[in-house]
């Protein structure tokens, strides 16, 4: 098949839960063709025959770790496998680690930083010239978390940071090509990221908080209207204002406030 018989795709990495399990619907639901990435087949396969359930050409799925090194050129040889290029890229697979970071796992934050930092940048340099051809749209998930240091979970923060700068430059450069470029920055989503990361949401957290579903309409609304950048939320806009205005040391007092609490008998900060 050649790549302009080639079908365009929406490709949703993370795909088999909260924020990315929703975009991918999202994206269904608007008519476009689905691939699903992430690492766990039953929730892949259960959310595409949730999708196909409502009438849409059922997605498909690729198992995949996109922490490994090949991970990107096995995702291009699924989609060529498929006769599929992307159209659109939603970078949403990460995770998070509570705790003081000379404390944590040096390894499991390092795949951290493989995953949140390392595999976005990948794929989205390794899809730009796709999305040009197809003149598409790039969304990476950011967070809140990326505006402001974040003592008690210092590595996410940071890969959260790049996200968002990365993503900004990339709007920059690659709308001049026609390709959307946007990131996604919500506070707390209830999902089973905040399970894995050991992350109890309470206080004023909780009003920064956010369902999967309405980040993800956040998002996907976002993109579709060629922005830069969305903040699900009515109260999480707040965030990069305070991080702005409030002296640095101010922020970095607030945040380690929150996580002491979060870190109860496992603190030390």
């Amino acid at each position: 098949m050649t790549p302009n018989a080639a079908t365009p795709v929406a490709v949703v990495t993370g795909a088999s839960s909260g924020i990315g399990a929703e975009l991918a619907k999202l994206f269904a639901a608007d008519g476009h063709a689905v691939v699903l990435v992430a690492r766990r087949a039953a929730e892949l396969n259960a959310l595409a025959d949730a999708i196909a359930a409502t009438g849409r050409p059922r997605p498909h799925v690729v198992v995949l770790d996109l922490a490994q090194p090949d991970a990107v050129a096995h995702l291009r040889a699924a989609l060529a496998e498929r006769g599929a290029v992307a159209k659109y890229l939603v970078n949403n697979a990460g995770f998070g680690l509570l705790g003081v970071a000379t404390s944590l796992d040096h390894g499991e934050q390092l795949a951290m930083i493989d995953l949140n930092v390392k595999a976005l940048t990948s794929l989205s340099l390794a899809f730009a010239d796709d999305l040009v051809a197809q003149q598409g749209g790039l969304l990476n998930v950011g967070s809140l978390a990326g505006f402001v240091p974040g003592p008690g979970m210092a590595v996410y923060y940071a890969t959260k940071a790049y996200v968002n700068s990365f993503s900004e430059a990339l709007w920059r450069e690659l709308g001049p090509k026609g390709v959307t470029v946007t990131v996604l920055c919500p506070g707390p989503v209830p999902t089973g990221f905040q399970a894995r990361a050991g992350v109890t949401v309470s206080g004023l957290q909780s009003l920064l908080t956010v369902t999967a579903a309405a980040a993800a309409t956040a998002g996907y609304d976002a993109l579709m209207g060629r922005r830069r950048m969305v903040v699900p939320g009515r109260l999480a806009g707040l965030v990069p204002l305070l991080a702005r205005l409030l002296p640095r040391r101010t922020m970095i007092a607030l945040i380690a406030s929150t996580q002491i609490r979060r870190l109860g008998a496992r603190g030390g900060l």
